[in-house]
């Protein structure tokens, strides 16, 4: 399976570290930010999971649950959360999905043949409460993830679906916006009483609406 942006995520029952879990169930009315592993005791993954236990802060602010997923199994998963603990000095806090069967990873289209039939690929889905795709980045194995861009785009995801913006190149949160090319400059000025700046008529910048 092939899933797109756009596309209403699958559900799906599965075993975890933290007991089963039924996915829209455990999602509630949050934002999610599920990311996939090859497998347990991975090196590069090991610095991953540390890292999204210490931010795990940054993402409730943001109304986003974390969740793992790796093919090895809850016990497994156990041992090596013991790893992480020591060698990130974190402590695991979030729920990391056992796929044995792969009917999550073969769901979500985690398994690319050409990359290695037989792991995950290092894939980020974020969804967001309806349990619409709204992100996703795919990692090979060798390069760890940046969470901090994670978080960045849930920024703007949120951002940008409540006012007509758009958010420019490199953009943090707190930055100037782009005026959606839909609203004619004087709407815009209206709209966006903080001061539109028209660089081109397709390029107006404003101060971020909701700051």
């Amino acid at each position: 399976m092939t899933l797109q942006l756009g596309d209403t995520v699958p559900n799906f029952t599965q075993a975890t570290n933290e007991g089963e879990i039924t996915f829209y169930d455990w999602a509630g009315d949050s934002w999610v930010v599920l990311f996939s592993h090859p497998a347990d005791y991975t090196p590069v993954c090991t610095t991953e999971l540390g890292e999204v236990s210490k931010l795990k802060p940054e993402f409730e602010k943001r109304n986003a649950k974390v969740i793992a997923l790796s093919v090895d199994g809850a016990e497994s998963h156990k041992g090596w959360i013991g790893d992480i603990n020591e060698t990130q000095n974190t402590t695991v806090n979030y729920p990391i999905i056992a796929d044995e069967d792969q009917k999550v990873s073969d769901l979500y289209g985690m398994i690319h043949p050409k990359a290695n039939a037989k792991l995950t690929v290092r894939t980020v889905f974020v969804i967001d409460p309806s349990k619409k795709l709204r992100l996703t980045i795919t990692y090979p194995p060798s390069t760890g993830r940046n969470f901090a861009e994670i978080l960045r785009t849930i920024d703007s995801l949120q951002l940008t679906d409540k006012y007509s913006v758009a958010t420019p190149v490199n953009w943090q949160d707190g930055e100037d916006v782009v005026v959606s090319p839909a609203i004619p400059t004087e709407e815009a000025k209206k709209k966006f009483p903080k001061g539109v700046n028209e660089i081109k008529s397709y390029l107006r910048m404003t101060p971020q609406p909701n700051k």
